[in-house]
């Protein structure tokens, strides 16, 4: 649905100058595309597909509560899916608008391409939110699909604008100045440095200034505030692109250099945690660390198996969703796979799987609506059918 999961292409094939333009063509680059599409896999399923087993086998509270997000501060599972896709959207851009900037007009023209596709984003994540049909208090302005239009906004004018090292400078400051700002703005009856929920300054500037209707009551988990660290996450990522498309750097060294990042970010983000406490809920600092370092890591082991070992059949799937993965985001939300699904195997046989095994029912219909959405992007896929906004 957007240029967000467009094709991606293979490092070291094409160089840019101080211009940004480039010179040859530049092969794929498989890991990104199935990186994305294992990050949405996780997204459009795999939550009503855990919920199921654990319905079949009952865990323990501690484990099934570190498969959902966490209630605050700490990290739990689900809490890597959404900067993981942040941190693509920086990864992916590098090579989409390095393409853009040497073919469509310089970076003029890939600044207004931005910012036509980061409104058309935003606005559907608005539609997403069912727009305006519950009247317009209910309008949630800030949401999923904004701040990815919002990341997306921000690192790709940053990319097109910036040398490597302002990117780096850029990214250290949106850390560093979110930080001092919670830590040394006061807030009104909490004082200042209070981390709670509630009593923070990201959630007191959604009460005072984000109008309309806001998740959590009177603040936003995609509020006003926390978009800034949250456009890190993909500077991260654009910093990651960077090396992935650099033809002096040696492809096994590439990999190194993702991993020494990715432990960095994953250490210094724990550390931080000990001042500044991970808490996705406000996209800290400390979580935009651990978080970027989790998905370098990520992008390092994929790039080493799919790009570099070449062992890409497993992940072809993955490919499919990660080739179309707005674009299924949104269908997931229109078409309500789950309730397709039901279609085929509810009522009778959703009850007769249930005798059969607690849980078993749902747990068919989570995955027939799961091999839906991969049908869907197989078909698109097939077809060479990459939406774009």
């Amino acid at each position: 649905m957007s240029s967000i999961a467009s094709p991606t292409t293979e490092p070291g094939a094409v160089s840019r100058d101080a211009s940004g333009v480039g010179s040859t063509p530049m092969q794929r680059v498989m890991s990104i595309d199935a990186l994305r599409g294992m990050d949405m896999f996780f997204i459009v399923g795999m939550e009503e597909v855990f919920e199921a087993l654990s319905r079949m086998f009952p865990m323990s509270p501690s484990l099934n509560d570190r498969l959902q997000h966490a209630p605050w501060a700490g990290f739990h599972f689900y809490d890597l899916i959404f900067p993981l896709f942040a941190f693509i959207i920086g990864t992916s851009l590098v090579f989409s608008l390095s393409k853009a900037v040497a073919t469509e007009g310089g970076k003029n023209a890939t600044t207004r391409k931005i910012l036509k596709r980061s409104l058309i984003l935003f606005i559907l994540g608005v539609l997403y939110y069912e727009g305006i049909g519950g009247g317009i208090q209910h309008v949630r302005l800030l949401g999923v699909l904004q701040r990815l239009a919002l990341c997306y906004c921000g690192a790709g004018l940053a990319f097109v604008w910036l040398s490597p090292r302002k990117l780096v400078a850029l990214t250290i400051s949106l850390l560093a100045g979110y930080w001092a700002l919670l830590v040394f703005v006061p807030v009104p009856g909490f004082g200042a440095g209070d981390f709670a929920e509630g009593h923070n300054l990201t959630n007191w500037l959604d009460k005072m200034f984000l109008p309309l209707r806001k998740w959590d009551g009177d603040h936003d988990p995609e509020g006003l505030l926390s978009t800034l660290p949250a456009i890190a996450s993909s500077l991260w990522g654009v910093l990651a692109g960077l090396l992935l498309k650099n033809p002096s750097v040696e492809p096994a060294r590439k990999v190194r250099l993702l991993v020494a990042c990715g432990c960095a970010g994953v250490v210094a983000g724990l550390l931080w945690h000990l001042q500044f406490p991970i808490i996705k809920k406000i996209w800290t600092s400390s979580f935009v660390l651990f978080t970027a370092g989790v998905s370098s890591l990520l992008l390092a082991l994929f790039y080493y198996v799919i790009d570099l070992k070449n062992h890409r059949g497993w992940c072809r799937p993955f490919v499919w969703i990660g080739m179309n993965s707005i674009t299924i985001y949104l269908i997931a939300r229109v078409a309500k796979l789950e309730d397709i699904a039901n279609f085929f195997v509810g009522g009778e046989i959703h009850s007769g799987l249930e005798n059969l095994h607690r849980g078993l029912g749902d747990l068919v219909t989570a995955l027939l609506a799961l091999s839906f959405s991969f049908l869907i992007c197989r078909f698109l896929y097939q077809r060479k059918i990459f939406l774009r906004v």
